[in-house]
């Protein structure tokens, strides 16, 4: 399920600071990394298993947000006659990490790394992470390097995968090279990934599939009121997005050709799923037509809007419910993500996402024709358990903290009225259920003495508003 992200546009409020500290108290998120980690991956750095495969020649660039430092992918794109030919590098995480050391162990505790406005709480040290196996520019590093050739239309026609020693010429950032290519003055490169992007794009729409362009949440604070905004991301972010998933399902082809491998599946949503977010839609005011599926309901919310931008964020429930699918012997009976209509395979974060070091094995192994490593056979299992659980605690961490956020804003509005849509009902007791303001886009719990009118807009009275539960609740105003 893709994550909302919250930042600050100044330093986070004090008044925050404590209550994230409890919520990381509450779900036992890591702090620092045991002295024996960090003393393993300094001596990784110094020993680190190199290819011999020389791809230096290639002229990647990462493109990140600016303060990033754990790089996991470096792009590069050239025409190869009427197709493309996509060279996407990913961080080696197994040239320094090796089963069962300290490194191992740790990461398999943490499973992913977790986001917070005030910090990151990473997955490997910044030794690694940040430092030895981070693309970062004008450095040779080893990694696992992606090759794809991609027809006229923008389909994956072939793909290798081999380890490799590549250097990134330059650390790029969204803004910048979105800038350079609206003003035409951008590498033939970066031009070919909005070119292979748009065309991807098109293709995720023929077969149904859904990219969520979450739009991150930032609160402004101005004479000690809150408001919330939402940053809508750039085309170039898509379009990048869009070579990350094209390698995803490059790789899970991959595995399920060679009948071994662990994938990213997603079932059907279910009626009542479209029911909430028909009336999600209703509450923000944005038309949903008869007859359109999710897919082509998405692709026309224009994340600069604010109400399509809550939205978009909404919308994160078509994920619920994604897990991984661990195969050796033959291939699952359902393979497919339901919201990429496609077979899929997380491969492309290794830095920053524990199973990507698995399938990367798996996927290396395969193009060359290798057994895959014992170490990942016997292991393969358990990693989805380890993920799915990880899973659950990032996404409680996201929720966490956009409740309290959102606690935040309307904390000093207690007894406050607000126009809204009652988006969901519980079935036992119909006298309660959920409501979307259709101005702030907060949602909350609502309750009423008689039976709460679903889909119907309300007039709602705010009567708890707590920053320390993280808490909202609404009753059905007379």
């Amino acid at each position: 399920m893709p994550l909302q992200k919250v930042h600050f546009a100044e330093d986070v409020p004090e008044v925050l600071r404590a209550s994230l500290q409890t919520i990381r108290r509450e779900l036992e998120v890591p702090a620092e990394f045991p002295p024996e980690v960090t003393a393993a991956a300094l001596a990784a750095v110094e020993n680190a298993r190199l290819p011999e495969l020389d791809r230096t020649d290639i002229e990647f660039v990462t493109i990140d947000p600016p303060d990033s430092m754990d790089l996991d992918q470096a792009l590069h794109i050239e025409r190869a006659g009427d197709g493309y030919t996509v060279h996407y590098a990913i961080a080696d995480v197994a040239a320094f990490v090796q089963p069962g050391d300290p490194i191992d162990v740790e990461a398999r505790k943490r499973g992913e790394t977790l986001y917070a406005p005030d910090k990151r709480t990473p997955l490997h040290p910044p030794e690694l992470s940040e430092g030895a196996a981070s693309l970062l520019p004008d450095v040779v590093r080893p990694a696992l390097l992606w090759t794809i050739t991609v027809d006229a239309s923008g389909e994956g026609t072939d793909v290798v995968c081999e380890r490799a020693l590549v250097k990134s010429r330059a650390k790029l950032n969204y803004a910048g090279v979105q800038k350079d290519l609206d003003a035409g003055t951008a590498s033939e490169s970066l031009q070919l990934l909005r070119e292979v992007g748009k065309l991807r794009e098109q293709r995720e729409l023929e077969r149904g599939g859904v990219n969520l362009p979450i739009p991150d949440q930032e609160v402004v604070t101005h004479d000690g009121q809150w408001t919330l905004e939402f940053r809508a991301p750039l085309p170039v972010e898509g379009w990048n997005a869009q070579i990350s998933l094209l390698t995803g399902m490059a790789a899970a082809h991959l595995m399920m050709y060679g009948e071994i491998g662990i994938l990213r599946t997603l079932p059907e949503s279910h009626d009542d799923l479209r029911r909430k977010l028909e009336n999600t839609a209703k509450a923000l005011g944005i038309e949903w037509p008869v007859g359109t599926s999710y897919a082509e309901f998405i692709h026309g919310l224009d994340p600069k809007v604010p109400a399509h931008a809550a939205m978009l964020a909404a919308c994160t429930v078509l994920f619920r419910g994604a897990g991984y699918t661990a195969f050796s012997g033959g291939v699952p009976e359902r393979p497919e993500h339901a919201a990429m209509k496609s077979e899929y395979a997380h491969v492309t974060a290794p830095l920053r996402r524990l199973v990507d070091r698995w399938t990367g094995e798996i996927c290396v192994a395969l193009c060359a024709d290798a057994p895959v490593p014992d170490w990942v056979r016997e292991s393969m299992d358990e990693i989805p358990k380890i993920m799915d659980e990880c899973d659950r605690k990032a996404h409680a961490y996201e929720r966490a903290i956009v409740s309290m956020v959102e606690a935040g804003l309307v904390h000093d509005q207690v007894g406050s009225t607000f126009d809204g849509v009652v988006v969901d009902v519980d079935e036992r007791d119909p006298t309660r259920g959920v409501v979307t303001l259709s101005t702030l886009a907060i949602e909350g719990k609502v309750k009423s003495t008689t039976a709460l009118p679903l889909g119907q807009p309300v007039r709602v009275k705010l009567v708890e508003a707590d920053l320390t539960k993280r808490t909202i609740a609404f009753e059905l105003a007379e």
